[in-house]
């Protein structure tokens, strides 16, 4: 297996100049900090010593040393300090892999099939420890340059994307890694701007004090948390998304909306895409009164994905437009379970008033509002016309 190794261990210098070029021209954070003299010539010592150390060590078939994983580990820290993005993070450690398999393939030669595969097979475990050392120290160096509001960001960013270093990021926060969850979208109702990212911090912060989970305000119009729960007993999650959704209408003084879905560990961005999509056909109100789940708006959801279906409801929503507070008095309607007395008494009506209308509603849709069909198509417009 010498010939491989040999002219690999010849190509170490120029290898890692090439990856620290790559590093520049891929990745616009590695671009600016190459900017810098000396921090150029610390990625290329590094770029050499990560190189040398993998050839001789594949030779071996010998595992990085502590020593090697603490090195690696220490310029991890020193990008996580400076500020290197999650995103720029993943960036480099997939193209430290692609250019070392790309540097193996060209230093084989026609005889070095069983050498390449030798490597090949000692690159996998070696490289995820690497990769794991680095990550580590780069958490810890978030830890110290970003605020609680920002790493709890972070932490939330890496479980939607299944990414297992995220642990290392809540045992350093105390807050522990649920394996279910329901997740929650929280959609702030309102034209833009919306808040700014400083103003986010802060709201982020008042709600982290009262509501402890990883949650995220990544957008002026949406805030996502995922909430520990349990396969069993998701209500009490649930009321929790509901308790979140009021706190945050009140601190931005606009009407919101609550959208849930059950999550499973490795799977919560597939959880925060459904509750998304419920959090924008789901009623917004000064103070939410429930957080939805698929349950709640399938027909709102169905409506949505179907323009045909939509453009329909929205001329049953013009039919309702022309009487006077119909649109409220549905809504209270369905919300009391149809029982006129309770509905009435949260109008602050007369029964009989509530009837007049009850009566125009059908005047107008052609439709009885306590009928089978009334109810599925009456309820889905009011609740797309209250959605916004």
């Amino acid at each position: 297996m010498g010939g491989l190794f040999s002219l690999w261990r010849q190509r170490v210098a120029d290898n890692a100049r090439r990856a620290v070029d790559a590093y520049q021209e891929e990745l616009l954070e590695y671009r600016n900090l190459a900017a810098m003299p000396q921090v150029r010539s610390e990625m290329l010592d590094f770029a050499v010593f990560l190189r040398q150390r993998t050839v001789d060590l594949a030779a071996d078939s010998a595992p990085f040393h502590v020593q090697d994983l603490d090195l690696m580990a220490a310029m991890g820290r020193q990008r996580g300090e400076k500020g290197l993005t999650l995103t720029a993070q993943r960036q480099v450690l997939l193209v430290h892999t692609r250019l070392t398999l790309r540097e193996v393939y060209e230093a084989a030669g026609p005889n070095d099939i069983a050498a390449t595969m030798h490597t090949l097979a000692w690159l996998a475990p070696a490289g995820l420890a690497a990769q794991g050392a680095y990550t580590r120290g780069w958490i810890e160096g978030q830890r110290r340059a970003l605020a609680t509001v920002a790493q709890v960001r972070l932490l939330t960013v890496m479980l939607l994307a299944g990414d297992d270093s995220a642990t290392d990021l809540a045992r350093g926060l105390h807050m522990p890694v649920p394996d279910h969850v329901v997740a929650t979208v929280v959609r702030v109702a309102g034209g833009s701007p919306g808040p700014d990212q400083a103003a986010r911090d802060e709201f982020a912060g008042a709600l982290l004090k009262m509501h402890w989970m990883p949650l995220s305000w990544p957008e002026p119009h949406e805030v996502v948390a995922l909430i520990p729960s349990s396969p069993g007993g998701r209500q009490p999650a649930v009321e929790r998304g509901l308790a979140l959704a009021r706190d945050v209408a009140s601190m931005t003084g606009r009407p919101c909306a609550a959208g849930t879905a059950p999550g499973r560990v490795r799977a919560f961005g597939d959880a925060v895409a459904l509750a998304r999509q419920v959090s924008e056909v789901a009623p917004v109100r000064a103070v939410p009164r429930h957080a939805y789940t698929v349950t709640d708006v399938f027909a709102e959801l169905g409506a949505a994905r179907l323009a045909e279906v939509g453009q329909w409801l929205q001329v049953v929503a013009a039919q309702l437009d022309a009487g006077p507070d119909l649109v409220a008095t549905l809504d209270a309607y369905y919300q009391h379970d149809m029982n006129r007395l309770d509905t009435a008494a949260a109008l602050c009506i007369h029964p009989r008033t509530l009837d007049y209308r009850l009566t125009r509603v059908r005047d107008l849709t052609g439709l009885e509002a306590g009928s089978t069909r009334g109810v599925r198509v009456l309820s889905t417009a009011v609740a797309r016309i209250l959605a916004g």
